[in-house]
């Protein structure tokens, strides 16, 4: 019987679960595949949609009553973080600032991050035209993710503030972007995090392999992009969360609760 799983196209996600998707993993069942943003998927775990699923860690406190947090799979990382992009604007003052998603790690990091910073609104866009709309002034800022890191330059874009290194020091934590879960009662959690685990060992082993998986469903095709991409957010802590992972998520948790953002949920750890 087949287990659906809804991760997103980036390139992360595919060479992590080009295997498993593909029936390279002994033992895995077939899997059923759907592709989704992130707040996408944030919005159809509420409703128990798949069985397993990549959502923001900003979404676990209205998720852990279904789904179980598993130990690999996902986007954790250091020097990885969202980036608030303007148009030479050097202040957030009254602004109109683009988000990818209302629970999505990168937006509970700003508003974490700019509790005192003044943006008059908010907007909930789709990813792919958060750059585009501050380039043409659309929004005046924008919060990005992913393969923006190394393209937003050329929309003619500048970084007012990296969230991720801002995190870091201040926590010395890694930055904890996106999870994978597996639903109560339907999926094995330690089957499933030795099915992913073996998907991602077979990518690192031969990553020609999911080459044209991963440029057929990328968002930015260039394939030196897309190394970059796979080689900033595949990492150990996809492999392991660890320690230093699982504190990293309980530490944002544990904030973002504090701050009144999010329900309050058991520690992690």
């Amino acid at each position: 019987m087949a287990l659906s799983l809804a991760v997103s196209p980036c390139p992360n996600d595919t060479f992590v679960f080009h295997a498993l998707v593909h029936g390279l993993v002994p033992g895995a069942p077939p899997i059923d595949l759907t592709f989704a943003d992130v707040d996408v998927t944030n919005t159809a775990a509420l409703d128990g949609t798949f069985d397993l699923v990549k959502v923001s860690y900003a979404a676990l406190p209205w998720l852990l009553d279904d789904y179980e947090l598993l130990p690999c799979g996902g986007a954790l990382g250091r020097g990885c973080g969202p980036l608030v992009l303007t148009n030479g604007r050097t202040d957030l003052d009254g602004a109109t600032v683009a988000v990818p998603g209302d629970r999505t790690t990168a937006y509970l990091l700003f508003r974490l991050w700019a509790a005192d910073r003044g943006p008059a609104k908010i907007e909930v866009v789709p990813f792919h035209q958060i750059m585009p709309g501050v380039a043409e002034g659309r929004f005046d800022a924008g919060l990005v993710i992913h393969e923006a890191r190394f393209t937003y330059q050329r929309y003619g874009l500048t970084a007012l503030a990296d969230l991720g290194k801002w995190w870091e020091t201040d926590t010395g934590l890694p930055i904890p972007l996106g999870a994978i879960l597996a639903k109560r009662d339907t999926v094995d959690p330690v089957r499933a995090t030795e099915w992913i685990r073996e998907s991602l060992r077979y990518g690192w082993r031969d990553p020609s392999v999911s080459q044209d998986f991963i440029l057929a469903n990328a968002q930015e095709m260039e394939p030196a992009v897309v190394k970059q991409h796979i080689e900033l957010y595949v990492n150990e802590f996809t492999l392991e969360l660890g320690k230093d992972g699982l504190a990293a998520a309980d530490a944002l948790l544990g904030r973002a609760a504090a701050a009144g953002l999010t329900p309050a949920v058991p520690s992690l750890l």
